[in-house]
């Protein structure tokens, strides 16, 4: 498959940042400089603030090298898909002594993370859903650590908006899945919340917001 993303760069600091992140979700790309020719196939282009009036393209995202690279990466998956928003964006939370997440945009594993705590996972949500415009979204939280579950959905009821549905998960026949990983980065844990995120959940009842 042609690679519908190019990283148009010199700035080593940028590169390594954009690729590690690009490799790290198994994202085919093309590197090339700014004065690179850039192939039809080409949907989107990544570049800095200082190289970006080089480049000869109707997409272009600029990258500040100072930030984390997720969200450039978001958009520019987005465009290479020709969407000007997604239609869904769902959440699955595997709850653990670490908690396993898996980011499904319109039903395709966009990102996956491990976090170390309730509140790490909140914060790595909240980024999440910020990062993503969609028409709807959803976070399901599988019920196989009940302690964890609940207090990972107080804190998820009281941090989202309320037009952010949030359900309960089954996690029956989820370890079942653990030793088919999409790519190396991904343990047991994100595993589980990627099935959780395929599953129809129970609606979670938010508490009403003052």
């Amino acid at each position: 498959m042609k690679a519908k993303i190019a990283v148009a760069t010199v700035s080593g600091r940028a590169y390594y940042k954009l690729v590690n992140e690009l490799k790290g979700r198994n994202i085919a790309f093309l590197s090339l400089t700014p004065r690179d020719p850039i192939f039809p196939s080409v949907k989107v282009v990544i570049t800095t603030g200082k190289e970006r009036n080089l480049i000869k393209h109707p997409n272009v995202l600029i990258f500040d090298e100072e930030t984390d690279p997720t969200t450039v990466i978001n958009e520019a998956l987005r465009l290479a898909e020709g969407k000007r928003s997604y239609e869904k964006v769902v959440i699955g939370v595997d709850p653990g002594k670490t908690f396993g997440l898996a980011v499904l945009s319109d039903g395709i594993v966009l990102e996956t993370f491990t976090c170390a705590s309730p509140e790490e996972t909140k914060n790595t949500v909240i980024k999440v859903l910020n990062s993503l415009p969609a028409a709807f979204n959803v976070v399901k939280v599988g019920n196989g650590a009940p302690a964890y579950t609940k207090h990972l959905l107080n804190l998820l009821d009281e941090a989202l908006p309320e037009d952010t549905a949030i359900e309960i998960v089954s996690e029956a026949g989820t370890s079942h899945f653990e030793r088919k990983a999409i790519h190396k980065r991904e343990g047991k844990d994100v595993i589980s919340a990627i099935k959780i995120a395929q599953r129809r959940g129970n609606n979670f009842r938010r508490k009403r917001k003052q």
